[in-house]
């Protein structure tokens, strides 16, 4: 199993576009966008006092997932300040030692009027995207409030807020790095798009509606950048269909319809000649995609259809032959990646929002109620931990230098195999 989530690593890698350091977790679900850690012998066991490097409060509110780089955190929050009839929020960026966790600096990016500012769900909140880093930048994005980017120092290189869309229950959906793009989704009630920006100035390189007969527009998910055929193509879950669209020009290259799905949030994974995509509410599914296709695909390019317990927030991961699922009710299941046949089905308790990630021949979940399930990967389902933290917990996990990183309603975590005392 080692062997193979080495190979899988190093097959995700390709497609990565971010320039970070062996041992970073520069994005939404790492180095590959696509949850696998890099090699370490990583904690099983922890609770709120035993294998804990530090926790640190992280003021305000936001539901950003936590990326690492170069002995540095970064994440974002809204921070209520007054304002004029309600209160305001002050967007902000916030970085930490990641060997003590205390605060190196802390920018507003964005000051959100709360007197004009549109409801979130109660799941979401104003800064739920998670950053990202090429190295020598920090881009943060609130979706419909804004987009920025930041040196690594915390001073502001530009902001863009001219993209805007009405987002129902807030913004979601992280950006992604490709060449000289940033690009993300923008799904809201009506006239869903993608965009790119560039990545040096924050000017619109391209926006591309979504053309959908689907009659809930709006969706959560983050876009995955892949390679077919020597060429790059992102690919984008919306309602009512995936799109694959070309990163240069944004032109539609090929969509597969899935019907009325929608609030769609998982982000897509990339393997075996196969993108794996959840369809959203209603009647969710997981599809298995060959992405060499043009035009409407549908009928021509999906290989396999699974809807037993297929996650509505999770996302999907893929570790060697195998693709593991969580349902937001808090069942774990395990399929093989080429044919969809089911190896094991098992339901381990929770509410499930944040999506899982592999590391040290281990996967890991992270429920709503703060406990984590750490399971050996593979053809069997075999338990080896639960633990429990004890506080609200939506955001995903950061892994590097054997050590993860959980970001709970009022804290973060780094969790660490310490010396026993």
């Amino acid at each position: 199993m080692v062997q193979r989530l080495t190979a899988s690593l190093i097959l995700l890698a390709a497609i990565s576009s971010l320039a970070a350091g062996a041992d970073d977790w520069p994005q939404f679900r790492g180095p590959t966008g696509q949850g696998v850690a890099q090699e370490g012998s990583f904690p099983t066991e922890w609770s709120t006092t035993r294998n804990v490097a530090w926790n640190q409060t992280i003021p305000g509110t936001g539901w950003s997932s936590p990326i690492i780089h170069q002995g540095r955190v970064y994440l974002t929050s809204a921070v209520g300040v007054k304002g004029n009839g309600k209160q305001d929020k002050s967007l902000r960026a916030h970085c930490l030692d990641t060997k003590t966790g205390k605060a190196i600096w802390d920018v507003e990016v964005f000051r959100l009027d709360g007197s004009t500012a549109a409801p979130v769900h109660s799941k979401n909140s104003h800064a739920s995207p998670t950053p990202l880093t090429d190295g020598q930048r920090l881009y943060v994005h609130f979706g419909h409030q804004g987009t920025g980017c930041l040196n690594l120092n915390g001073k502001i290189l530009w902001k863009n807020n001219n993209l805007k869309y009405n987002a129902v229950h807030g913004s979601g959906g992280s950006p992604i790095l490709a060449d000289d793009a940033l690009v993300f989704n923008c799904d809201g009630l009506e006239h869903p798009f993608v965009a790119a920006l560039n990545r040096a100035t924050g000017e619109l390189l391209w926006k591309t509606e979504r053309q959908t007969d689907c009659y809930k527009k709006f969706s959560f998910s983050t876009p995955l950048l892949i390679t077919v055929n020597g060429k790059k193509q992102i690919v984008s879950p919306g309602s009512g269909a995936v799109c694959s669209y070309d990163l240069a020009t944004g032109r539609e290259i090929w969509r597969v319809s899935y019907g009325e799905g929608y609030s769609v949030v998982p982000r897509p994974v990339y393997g075996h000649g196969l993108v794996f995509i959840c369809t959203g509410f209603e009647s969710p599914k997981l599809l298995a995609i060959r992405p060499d296709g043009q035009g409407n695909a549908t009928e021509t390019h999906v290989v396999w259809t699974g809807q037993s317990a297929a996650p509505l927030t999770p996302s999907p991961l893929l570790v060697g032959d195998e693709l593991y699922l969580i349902s937001d009710n808090g069942v774990a299941s395990c399929l093989d990646a080429r044919t969809g046949r089911l190896y094991w089905k098992e339901r381990i308790g929770g509410s499930y929002s944040a999506s899982p990630i592999a590391a040290d021949a281990k996967i890991y979940f992270q429920s709503e109620e703060g406990d984590a399930l750490v399971i050996k990967a593979g053809k069997k389902f075999d338990r080896l931990a639960k633990n429990v933290l004890g506080e609200k917990t939506l955001a995903s996990y950061g892994a590097c230098d054997c050590a993860l990183y959980i970001r709970t309603e009022q804290h973060l975590y780094k969790i660490k195999e310490l010396p026993k005392r």
